[in-house]
């Protein structure tokens, strides 16, 4: 069970888009037009065997527009976790009484949204897929789109929350995750993390950084400042923070 793929939302994607790939050198694999179904529009971009994915409202009255309002501004909007054995993930959602806003029927890629509320800080997607190397949501040739260059892989996401522990237990208990798997804030999964922090922007819940391993921190930051995504000394896009590993 890893972070698989992290999801920004913005009120214009093609700026976001544009400045993901320009810092990171990375392109689009996919625009998925399943997206339209929740009055959106997309892009997702290949981190080595990782996606990152930027969606905008292209209706009225979306949930992705309710939270862009919510939160004064584009931020970080879903936590995709790709999931070894996906009837035990579902059992665990039934047992926290979880609500599921969605499901995917692809007998390739199944996947259930988490209901936000309930799971507090994002959507919560739990999907697997069949071979688990694949991911359906980049398109059929992501592969070809891999450019490692500057950054290879996801490493977590900082979720921040009026009450951070409660939302730690309940992401914990969700996912099924043993004692051992918690550190403090953080609950560990496979090979990446998620951790849970106080809100410090007033912003309110929702995600607020993801941490990304870089093959060249120093280089990859001036670069940032060199475009102008860098804040208060972090790398900063669509409102998320970028922090390097």
């Amino acid at each position: 069970m890893d972070l698989r793929q992290l999801v920004m939302v913005s009120s214009l994607r093609d700026p976001i888009v544009d400045s993901l790939c320009n810092l990171f050198d990375i392109k689009v694999s996919f625009n998925d037009p399943g997206v339209a179904h929740f009055g959106l529009e997309n892009a997702v971009l290949p981190v080595g065997t990782d996606f990152l994915e930027v969606v905008s409202p292209v209706e009225e009255n979306t949930t992705a527009g309710r939270y862009l309002d919510r939160r004064n501004g584009d931020g970080g909007y879903m936590v995709i976790v790709q999931v070894d054995d996906f009837l035990a993930a579902k059992q665990s959602v039934k047992e926290n009484d979880i609500t599921v806003v969605w499901e995917s029927d692809h007998p390739e890629a199944r996947a259930i949204h988490l209901h936000p509320k309930q799971m507090g800080g994002a959507i919560l997607s739990l999907d697997w897929m069949d071979p688990k190397e694949s991911w359906k949501w980049a398109g059929p040739n992501w592969d070809k789109f891999v450019n490692t260059s500057l950054v290879n892989r996801f490493v977590g996401v900082e979720i921040q929350a009026e009450n951070p522990e409660d939302m730690k237990n309940t992401w914990k208990s969700v996912l099924n995750l043993k004692s051992e798997r918690v550190t403090g804030n953080q609950i560990n999964l496979d090979n990446t993390w998620i951790r849970f922090l106080e809100d410090e922007d007033g912003r309110g819940s929702g995600v607020s950084a993801f941490c990304l391993e870089a093959n060249d921190n120093d280089k990859l930051f001036e670069k940032a400042s060199d475009l102008g995504l860098v804040y208060e000394d972090n790398i900063m896009i669509g409102g998320v923070k970028f922090l390097l590993s």
